[in-house]
């Protein structure tokens, strides 16, 4: 390629330094290579697509993934994305998010894989290679410590060059090393550098260190200085048009040569990556393929679910006919699929909830399934899919009529979400940076109100917005001007909200318009939540009482974990720990499912029976827990993060940078389980808890290999059930160069009913070197090393220690 990128004239060039459009870059000039289409992710396709009509599927989240501890299945899981890509015509998609959950209370935890590095390092890169074989990029994000959300795009993360080698940069760095296509570079600074302008991490580390020959690009709207992230490395600023790079460098450059070999070098990594993605193989769309990528979404949902408690078996569930069993709890019927982010999925209509499969799954058998809400849900603002609501025509949904300053009707168009938001471009008015005049968005639906009571309107947006009823002037607000960090503004979505009495069959008219000018992103939204019955806990009670066995599905909602918004908590709402304690209570013989996607305290759990942490588990989560409570499935997964017992357990509790902006990584390598141990704090479930159904041991666990390039772990796992089973065997590795342990490898494996499974897992060498600041290298260190074998950080079954000398030769000690 850099003999294609000497071929064009330094305009050329330039111009490829940025983006094409919000969602493209330019093609390659004089060559067949054409533009490169981007989407958003890494939960699905999704991103500059036309609107919450432009479905896709929905993967588990990465916390959930990352519960399998399941490479193979984790990579399928990324094939099953790239094949998503193919059949929307996207050719690279923004994921997988490699940073790292360093404290329960990130906004983002959800997208994650986990705490650990190299946990994180290994089924990132298994994810990324999935969707590389379908021949459409993985653009890595966010480079590099974008590990909470609290003014993300100002805030400056203070780490010592060690620890942000080992830990943080590490996943990238072994993605990097196994053949990602693309990185995108986070939006905080690091040690007082803009991340795209960062250019140890960028041309030092990545580029000349590694020898990686993949393609850097800032997050959207992320550069804030063209030259110096240019000279750092950066080769794309996304979107464009070009802001800050692109032809906006001509003016600034001088000539010399090393600019020259920048733009080349710039110029080169683009039409490599855009040659990259230009030979997907064509998407196959028969029903049998769509069967197996169903089926996979269900298989790594039921995979990341994690078995915490299962006191006398009680699951999986085996109710007799004539038995009932009471699912009680909001995520029952409204579940929460996935969190609240820019990269949120257009879901497949026809999703079957979590009490729809139970009912299913159950109704063979002869067997009775009940329901009860328990409690209200807990939006920030309730999503307007609780009404019947109807367009003009009678569509469901919402007319979205623009005008122009005049009044004049530019687009009309019918929408069916609670949230519209428009980047750069809007319908009818095009480019909204180019907008001369104000315009306006009017929004009408009507709706016939279900049910007597009160109901509570919430209105939102932009700009100046105002909200009439039957015709009646009900509500304003006055949205803000969009500036500093524009996505994170849209996804806390403030509101005003007003309550109306309505009657049982009346019918509501509603109109809601905003003026809107020139700006990167408009958007409006809407909420309603309708009269909530009085004794929603009495009839979860009830329900409780007469039941053979409960589930109780509790959590989150689709608002709850937020891009841009960090947590204050992880205890559970106080009406949802009343009810677990209530119903506990009122039927010993109750499973709580969590749907959350973060650590969260566990006192309240107690008297629980059975615990499942779900996560947010994608678009199968009602087949996957059916499947599992019912037995049809094992409960894959294993914690990828800790869970204390409270908040103050937690080594990282304050994401708020200080005064100056500043946030200080003060606990350097002892983030997530490492933590605990430095601490000496007994976790509620530490890092890789979790069980199955099947009664699975270990032994005879030697280690085996004379020098740190052929070291292995080896060992016997035994079944001693009538079932198959799954278990994760971790090896954890301490030494001389240890800040306390590591995790050093890990291996999922499948034991058969009663049978016997060897297990060789490969020690790396890497786990022996440690970053020396100093010299800014890596360097192996000698000496004492003890490894530890188990199923948790703190279920080790055996220790085994050795001595690696300097010749490289390992001894091992009795």
């Amino acid at each position: 390629m850099t003999a294609l990128s000497l071929s064009l004239n330094v305009e050329e060039k330039a111009r490829l330094t940025a983006g094409l459009g919000m969602w493209s870059t330019h093609p390659i000039p004089g060559t067949q290579i054409g533009s490169v289409t981007l989407s958003d992710g890494p939960m699905g396709i999704t991103g500059g697509r036309v609107d919450e009509r432009d479905v896709a599927l929905l993967s588990p989240c990465g916390l959930a993934l990352g519960a399998s501890w399941d490479s193979d299945l984790v990579s399928r899981v990324g094939e099953v994305i790239g094949q998503e890509a193919q059949r929307t015509g996207v050719q690279a998609v923004l994921a997988p998010n490699l940073n790292l959950m360093r404290s329960p209370l990130a906004g983002r935890a959800f997208e994650l894989f986990g705490e650990d590095p190299r946990h994180i390092a290994t089924l990132g890169a298994a994810w990324v290679a999935g969707v590389q074989r379908q021949g459409v990029g993985c653009v890595v994000k966010h480079l590099v410590c974008n590990d909470s959300e609290t003014d993300r795009r100002g805030m400056n993360v203070e780490v010592d060059e060690a620890t942000l080698r080992e830990v943080y940069f590490w996943p990238f760095e072994v993605t990097a090393r196994r053949g990602a296509w693309g990185m995108l570079t986070a939006y905080n600074r690091v040690n007082g550098t803009y991340c795209a302008q960062h250019q140890q991490a960028i041309s030092g580390w990545l580029k000349q260190e590694l020898a990686w020959d993949g393609l850097v690009m800032s997050d959207w709207f992320g550069t804030q200085n063209g030259l110096a992230s240019f000279h750092a490395g950066l080769d794309l600023e996304m979107p464009g048009p070009a802001r800050h790079m692109g032809e906006k460098l001509l003016p600034t450059l001088t000539g010399s040569q090393e600019e020259a070999e920048r733009l080349d070098d710039a110029a080169a990594r683009l039409a490599r990556f855009a040659e990259r993605v230009s030979h997907s193989p064509r998407y196959d769309a028969s029903a049998a393929a769509q069967r197996q990528r169903l089926n996979t979404l269900e298989e790594a949902a039921a995979a990341g679910f994690v078995l915490l408690k299962n006191a006398g078996g009680t699951l999986p569930l085996r109710p007799q006919k004539g038995q009932r069993v009471a699912v009680i709890g909001p995520n029952a019927t409204a579940p929460c699929f996935q969190g609240g982010t820019f990269a949120r999925v257009a879901l497949m209509p026809g999703l079957v909830s979590p009490l729809e499969a139970l009912r299913a799954r159950f109704a063979a058998e002869g067997v009775s399934v009940s329901y009860a809400q328990g409690v209200e849900s807990d939006y920030r603002i309730p999503p307007l899919h609780a009404l019947p609501l109807r367009a003009a025509d009678d569509r469901p949904g919402l007319d979205v009529t623009f005008l122009n300053a005049r009044g004049e009707t530019l687009a009309h168009e019918v929408r069916n979400a609670s949230s519209l938001i428009w980047f750069r471009d809007m319908p009818g008015v095009g480019d909204m940076l180019g907008l001369e005049d104000r315009a306006e968005i009017v929004v009408r639906s009507r709706f016939v109100a279900p049910a007597d009571g009160r109901y509570r309107f919430w209105i939102g947006g932009t700009g100046a917005v105002t909200l009439s009823i039957n015709d009646s002037p009900a509500a304003t607000f006055n949205g803000e001007a969009l500036e500093g960090d524009i996505m994170g503004k849209l996804m806390q979505a403030p509101s005003n909200e007003v309550t109306l009495p309505l009657q049982a069959g009346e019918t509501v008219s509603f109109a809601a318009t905003m003026s809107i000018g020139k700006s990167i992103a408009h958007g409006i939204w809407f909420g309603c939540q309708p009269p909530q019955p009085l004794d929603l806990l009495q009839q979860a009670l009830e329900q409780a009482r007469e039941a053979d066995s409960v589930v109780l599905v509790i959590g989150e909602t689709s608002d709850a974990g937020l891009e841009s918004v960090d947590r204050d908590a992880t205890a559970l709402p106080a009406h949802q720990v009343a009810l677990i304690r209530a119903v506990c209570a009122e039927n010993p013989r109750t499973t709580v499912v969590l749907n959350v996607a973060h650590p969260v305290d566990t006192d309240c759990l107690r008297d629980a029976a059975a615990i499942v942490v779900a996560w947010y588990p994608g678009q199968e989560f009602g087949p996957a827990l059916a499947a599992v409570i019912a037995g049809d499935r094992e409960p894959g997964g294993r914690l990828p993060v800790t869970f204390a017992h409270r908040l103050e357990d937690y080594s990282v509790r304050n994401l708020t940078p200080d005064t100056n902006g500043n946030l200080y990584y003060r606990e350097r390598q002892q983030v997530g389980w490492r933590g605990f141990a430095a601490k000496g704090t007994a976790p509620a479930w530490a890092l890789g808890s979790g069980m199955g159904y099947a009664e699975i041991a270990l032994s005879q666990a030697t280690l085996v290999g004379e020098d740190a390039q052929n070291l292995r772990v080896n060992c016997c796992l035994e079944n001693r059930s009538s079932r198959d089973g799954k278990a994760v065997v971790q090896l954890y590795l301490s030494g001389p160069g240890n800040d306390g342990a590591i995790l050093a490898a890990f291996a999922a494996c499948t034991v058969s009913a009663s049978g016997r499974q060897p297990l060789s897992i490969a020690l790396p060498a890497d786990a022996m070197r440690r970053w020396q600041a100093t010299n800014h290298c890596w360097a192996t260190v000698y000496g004492d090393y003890q490894l530890r074998v188990g199923f948790a950080s703190d279920n080790i079954i055996a220790t085994l220690d050795f001595t690696l000398q300097p010749d490289g030769q390992v001894v091992q000690r009795a």
